[in-house]
């Protein structure tokens, strides 16, 4: 019996180990997008091939990416592991692998940052506890800098090497399979594994580092719209629009403003679950947008995150325009005419089933993602979410206790999910004409405790309660769309606000 239920578990604990190894090497990056972004908009304006050449402004490019960008990664990445010492230990050891080197060290700073911070977790609980009264910031400080003058030159030596040696040999299998003209079969491997939410360990592990070592020499990279091109999952939804029976099709117009406007492309991957035949469509789509930036040899600048074709198009270097547009409109075209011809073919018996269970689909998409998703809720029927009132009664008596001055949207990176519920909350208070409240948003890890109320998902409100015990706990299933935020702003407007 035993020996049943180890095997069972293998398969799904290797899918959960992959996406919490890409969910960290997310939120080290995607916490820095900013920085991304406005080093390839100084790019794009200021280099001599650049929209308005500049010899001095020109000059910010090259250290913004030899230091200032593994210098932001590493330090995030510290922080995830050992907080703001961590983050600074981190820094200080990345600096060792940046000098060390010759190429941005993205890589580098993704590895060394949360070793370095873990290094000093384990060192400081050595001495944990036996340090005499008065001693302390002595002892932190120094170790701290001791610690980080030894990872450096470490770095320097041994460390920075042998990463620039990865990275050279990552770099050559991309240039190989980009002469040999196979670059699109990649889609082979990221569409699927999108569906089943283990992307991230290759967009941000190994296309990220790749694609911006490969803009600081050319200005653009192909790496950074093979997971990021809106074009595929267009062009499903829109097959579901047309000839989806059910809740697909009526859902399957307002998924597509969340995926292609707002670059959230989970928004989609039910669909493909409902009807697993339709990854060929988003396959064949992806497989086109890669083909079609290999023949007009276009890129990004920099990341486009989230995949909306906004942040595409912001990021489009100047000369790519054309190839650009053209493989997220032939992408979608694609994987529109496929998804078509697979949905019309089964859709006499799709209608006699009842067109398919979207919300076991979605369930389904939670489950692969390991948590529950704050979009994928906006697919149900009629839009009601699941969700009750607070927490418990102990919460809402919190109301009694203080004034709620403060909440917080948290969630795992502080972005995204959370930053959408914040301004929906934030709207909804807006409205019942209460000023004296601020919204905002954060990971989870950077919670303290001197908030007045927290908003989190159910699956992380236990971890929120720990960085945050004083403060009222609200837990949703929903953050876009969650009866809760009502209850909140009717408990604002009575005497919770003071």
């Amino acid at each position: 019996m035993t020996t049943t239920s180890v095997d069972a578990k293998a398969p799904g604990g290797a899918r959960v180990g992959i996406q919490r190894f890409g969910s960290f090497l997310s939120n080290m990056i995607l916490p820095n997008i900013a920085a991304f972004i406005a080093w390839g908009l100084i790019t794009a304006f200021f280099i001599p091939t650049g929209w308005t050449p500049n010899e001095d402004l020109a000059k910010l490019v090259g250290p913004m990416i030899t230091y200032l960008l593994p210098l932001l990664i590493a330090n995030q990445g510290g922080r995830l592991i050992y907080g703001t010492r961590g983050g600074v230990v981190a820094s200080i050891a990345t600096v060792g692998v940046i000098v060390g080197t010759t190429i941005p060290m993205f890589l580098g700073a993704m590895i060394m940052g949360p070793l370095a911070a873990w290094i000093m977790k384990q060192v400081d609980r050595i001495w944990d506890g036996k340090i005499k009264a008065g001693f302390e910031m002595l002892v932190n400080n120094f170790s701290a800098g001791i610690v980080g003058a030894i990872l450096a030159i470490a770095g320097f030596f041994g460390f920075g090497p042998a990463v620039q040696w990865l990275s050279g040999l990552l770099e050559q299998a991309v240039d190989w399979l980009t002469q040999l003209g196979l670059l699109p079969l990649l889609s082979l491997l990221v569409e699927p594994g999108k569906i089943l939410f283990l992307n991230n360990a290759i967009n941000q592990g190994v296309f990220t580092p790749l694609g911006t070592q490969q803009a600081s020499q050319a200005g653009k990279s192909i790496l950074f719209l093979i997971e990021a091109n809106p074009g595929p999952g267009l062009g499903l939804l829109l097959a579901f629009t047309f000839f989806g029976v059910g809740m697909a099709r009526a859902s399957a117009p307002g998924a597509i403003i969340i995926q292609f406007l707002g670059g959230i492309h989970e928004i989609y991957f039910p669909y493909v679950l409902m009807k697993p035949l339709t990854v060929i469509a988003v396959i064949a789509g992806g497989m086109t947008g890669v083909a079609t930036n290999v023949v007009f040899q276009s890129g990004l600048r920099a990341p486009a995150s989230p995949g909306s074709i906004f942040a595409v198009l912001l990021q489009t270097a100047s000369d790519s325009y054309v190839g650009v547009i053209l493989s997220v409109v032939l992408s979608a075209t694609v994987s529109f005419v496929v998804a078509s011809i697979i949905l019309r073919a089964s859709r006499k018996r799709d209608l006699e089933n009842g067109g398919g269970d979207l919300g076991m689909a979605i369930a389904q998409t939670e489950a692969n993602k390991g948590k529950a998703s704050s979009v994928l809720g906006n697919l149900q029927a009629d839009g009601v979410a699941a969700g009750g009132g607070l927490v418990d009664e102990g919460d809402a008596a919190a109301f009694d206790r203080k004034p709620i001055h403060s909440i917080i949207f948290a969630c795992d990176a502080g972005m995204g999910s959370s930053a959408m519920g914040a301004t929906v909350l934030r709207n909804k208070i807006k409205k019942a004409g209460i000023d004296s409240v601020t919204v905002t948003n954060s990971a989870i890890a950077n919670l303290t405790d001197d908030v007045d109320l927290v908003i989190t998902h159910r699956d992380l409100t236990d971890r929120a309660k720990l960085m945050s015990p004083n403060a009222v706990h609200v837990s949703v299933e929903n953050f876009m769309n969650s009866p809760k935020y009502d209850e909140v702003v009717h408990l604002l407007e009575g005497e919770g606000v003071r």
